[in-house]
Parts: structure tokens; sequence; C-alpha cells
């Protein structure tokens, strides 16, 4: 069975990280609660101000549904708000099991 893997990239200055950090768990919860064919999300910090975000969907449809959405709940929007720039976003596959 393959899954849909989002891969996104992303800048957040250095002294908002504790920030991007606690706004996290509420964006999970509202990606559970929210978003259909959602299977878990790793986030990444890859230097200071760079992250990497992947977040594991049962199928390409669900991601599509879920970008349209965008920030449409307050988790959501406090941790995208936290996003200094978009770097790179990115959709793949995966046969390997998902990681919560």
């Amino acid at each position: 069975m393959t899954t849909t893997v989002e891969i996104t990239r992303f800048r957040v200055p250095a002294a908002r990280a504790d920030a991007l950090l606690a706004a996290r768990p509420a964006m999970l919860r509202d990606f559970a609660t929210d978003r259909t064919g959602f299977l878990g999300a790793r986030l990444i910090r890859v230097t200071d101000d760079e992250w990497l975000d992947i977040v594991y969907w049962r199928a390409p449809g669900d991601f599509a549904e879920s970008r349209q959405k965008g920030a449409n709940r307050p988790g959501i929007e406090a941790f995208f708000g936290l996003i200094g720039e978009l770097v790179s976003s990115e959709e793949g596959t995966t046969t390997d099991p998902v990681v919560p």
C-alpha cells in the first residue's frame, strides 16, 4: 500500500523556534480533526532557521483537499503564521509504513 507524502521546507527565524514548537500540537490536533486522510507528520529542524515538515496522507486527493482548506483552524493558522518563508513544497509516495 502506498501513502502520499507532503514534504514542505520552510524558514522560521531562530527567535521564533520555541513558538513554532509550542504551536505544533494544536496544529496537529486541528489536522487530525479536520483533515480527511491525515495519517501523521514529522517536523525536522535542518538548521537554526530551516525546517522540513513531512506529512503523511492516505491518498493524493486527501492532500489536495487539505491544501484547499489552508489555515482554516486556529491551531493551523497559528503554526502557519510563524513561518517566515516557504522554500519548497513537494508531493511523493512511499511504501514504507507511516511512523507516527
